[in-house]
């Protein structure tokens, strides 16, 4: 009884961590747009402690749409040369700088709300995965080109621990060539 009690405690915990993240203010799709680079990656998903060693840098481009949404591409260069790629497209809600998508690969709905973005330089995003049974958060650290300062990725570690994110789930990405256009 004690252990649900306990556990009941931290779900409690990291959803009210999670619920009050909120989206840069004055956030601008399209300073977002273009190319960025994934240089940090941190979440609470049992699947990274296995794939972590093995996670390389790749490259996103955001996209806005007349309508106020995110078209969101990912690519990233596998060692056999092939290609790693997913594509969402991010449906914005009343809240400026949150998007909502449906990831068919993975079948859980996200609520990904850009943190904070200076657009010639990073971004940081926040998001909640959940589908029946498990919710998740990814927070990503994304830059302009493959290198940050130490201040930006520290910056992104304490962000990272504060929601709720474990030390030793908190990657920064070495770099990696660049998958051709699609």
């Amino acid at each position: 009884m004690s252990f649900l009690l306990m556990l009941f405690g931290t779900a409690l915990c990291f959803l009210t961590t999670s619920a009050e993240v909120t989206p840069q203010a004055d956030f601008s799709p399209q300073g977002m747009a273009g190319k960025w680079y994934l240089i940090g990656f941190a979440t609470n998903a049992e699947w990274f402690v296995n794939r972590k060693a093995s996670m390389k840098m790749g490259t996103a481009v955001f996209t806005p749409t007349a309508d106020g949404d995110m078209d969101m591409s990912y690519a990233s260069l596998n060692s056999d040369g092939s290609c790693w790629r997913m594509n969402n497209l991010g449906r914005k809600t009343d809240v400026a700088g949150k998007f909502t998508y449906t990831s068919e690969r993975w079948g859980n709905e996200n609520d990904m709300r850009m943190v904070d973005v200076k657009y010639d330089e990073y971004a940081l995003t926040h998001t909640i995965k959940t589908k029946p049974g498990s919710t998740t958060i990814v927070n990503k650290l994304y830059g302009r080109t493959e290198d940050l300062g130490t201040d930006l990725k520290e910056k992104f570690r304490q962000f990272s621990l504060e929601t709720g994110i474990l030390p030793e789930n908190i990657a920064f990405l070495p770099k990696n060539g660049e998958c051709p256009a699609a």
